[in-house]
């Protein structure tokens, strides 16, 4: 078998970490994705606004405001968390004995009414802020890796790990799992379902937005960016079994990692249709997802 030269080793690898680092990003959207069809059965389609609002919201703190980056993130985080609340409180809970369509349909009007606020207020320009670390790249073993792809890595990883924690260790976290198995159950013993959607909603927009905040350094942020994000975590949440969240983290990293060598080795043109077409392939051919998405598997995995 013949040896990979110097050259090709190194493209491999920039394509994984450049892979890994979208991966992430698509596996922390599809996890926002995740935990509202737990709560309500639905596909919440403003799950992309959610991530471009915490990326401009950020950017107009730390680059109009001058707020120091943690501080901004605080602030960022918790005023697209109460977006997601306002955003459950005002259109999903008054609805009276509601359809699986009719709140895709009500999520689907929300994505554009936030994507139009957002046009208002930062144009449509693209907006970029700085790194958290500074930007000079670090070389590893042959290929060039920014220090916040590291901060990206790291960020999901905390918060798979505070994820964990909260729905197996907690007991708002083990009422909403009991309301991602059976609803009514949940609710004749004494569970407030109606409570546990709506911290299903705060928690995948905070989820959003730090998505949005630790992505805009490197990528310009723009408002009409959502669509295309949020189409891609959906992506990885069907690729990995809807409702499996761990599914979902595998599946997102796998797609980002597909997404990389399919520009690096065919072209670029066709990076953002691989999406795509993995979706409608996953769709055809095995509808629950590699991981599968039973209520079994969501119980197991959540």
């Amino acid at each position: 078998m013949p040896e990979l030269s110097t050259g090709t080793f190194s493209n491999l690898l920039q394509y994984l970490i450049i892979g890994v680092q979208s991966g992430c990003i698509y596996a922390l959207v599809a996890m926002g994705f995740n935990m509202i069809y737990n709560a309500t059965g639905i596909i919440n389609f403003a799950q992309g606004e959610f991530v471009v609002l915490g990326g401009l919201l950020m950017v107009s703190l730390t680059m109009s405001v001058n707020l120091p980056i943690p501080a901004a993130f605080v602030v960022t985080t918790v005023a697209v968390t109460l977006a997601g609340i306002a955003m459950e409180r005002f259109t999903i809970n008054p609805v009276k004995n509601p359809t699986v369509l009719r709140l895709i349909i009500i999520t689907i009007a929300v994505s554009i009414v936030i994507k139009g606020i957002a046009m208002g207020i930062w144009g449509k320009n693209s907006y970029f802020m700085r790194h958290f670390s500074g930007s000079e790249s670090l070389d590893f073993l042959g290929a060039t890796i920014l220090p916040q792809t590291l901060w990206i890595i790291g960020i999901l990883a905390l918060i798979v790990a505070a994820y964990i924690f909260f729905f197996n260790y907690t007991m708002t976290g083990k009422c909403m799992r009991a309301c991602a198995i059976n609803r009514d159950a949940a609710r004749l013993s004494g569970i407030n379902d109606r409570r546990m959607v709506m911290l299903s909603f705060a928690l995948s927009a905070g989820i959003g937005a730090i998505a949005g905040i630790i992505v805009t350094p490197i990528i310009q942020m723009d408002y009409a960016r959502g669509a295309l994000l949020g189409i891609k975590g959906f992506g990885a949440a069907v690729l990995g079994g809807l409702g499996n969240s761990m599914g979902a983290i595998v599946a997102g990293i796998l797609l980002g990692i597909l997404e990389a060598a399919s520009a690096g080795f065919i072209s670029s043109h066709y990076m953002d249709a691989i999406a795509l077409f993995i979706l409608l392939l996953v769709l055809f051919t095995r509808p629950g997802g590699i991981f599968g998405s039973s209520a079994a598997m969501r119980l197991k995995e959540f």
